[in-house]
């Protein structure tokens, strides 16, 4: 996938600037893609120049003039030829699990430390969609949501990104406790 789809799908939710956009992409798109600013901005400018998005000047009173972006007919195509190829198998490829492989051979207090921020890591991300999730749906029973609530893409890849984080912080914790278990049993010896 490139950023370019993950922009696209991102104006689906209606027409945003430059710096919405970041803030969806922090929000919600960061669960399947992540991209700073600065590459945000300038795939809206290649997808604009290829006629996938057009934008708009909006002046406003006491700030600088915005322009607010929205996906094309072209663009909405594109996505479309994008959805019906072949998705590629995702992998994982992770500083952290490197380190844990090496659980052997290096301090294991150290790992608890990294296995412990990242844990907590996951628990804000876990907040954050469980928030999200629930702003989405409303008042409605998350059932209630998949069987009749609009734009049930986004909310998809938010149950994804949860389920991906709460992976995360179990893995971790687990982790933890079997490298604090390995290290007593070697102390007590």
């Amino acid at each position: 996938m490139a950023l370019r789809h993950a922009v696209l799908a991102a104006l689906l939710e209606g027409e945003l600037s430059g710096y919405q956009l970041a803030k969806t992409f922090d929000l919600g798109v960061a669960n399947f893609w992540y991209a700073q600013p600065q590459q945000l901005y300038a795939e809206l400018n290649r997808l604009e120049k290829d006629g996938l998005i057009a934008g708009r000047e909006v002046v406003q009173e006491a700030r600088p003039t915005k322009r607010l972006f929205h996906v094309t007919d072209a663009g909405l195509a594109e996505l479309e030829a994008f959805s019906a190829a072949a998705a590629k198998p995702s992998f994982v490829r992770d500083d952290l699990l490197v380190k844990v492989q090496a659980a052997d051979h290096v301090d294991p207090q150290t790992l608890i430390a990294q296995l412990g921020e990242r844990a907590a890591v996951a628990g804000a991300k876990i907040d954050l969609f469980g928030k999200l999730l629930r702003s989405m749906r409303g008042d409605r029973t998350e059932e209630e949501f998949l069987r009749h609530g609009d734009r049930i893409g986004p909310y998809l890849t938010c149950m994804r990104g949860l389920a991906f984080e709460e992976g995360n912080r179990d893995w971790c914790e687990r982790t933890i406790a079997v490298l604090r278990e390995r290290r007593q049993a070697r102390d007590r010896l």
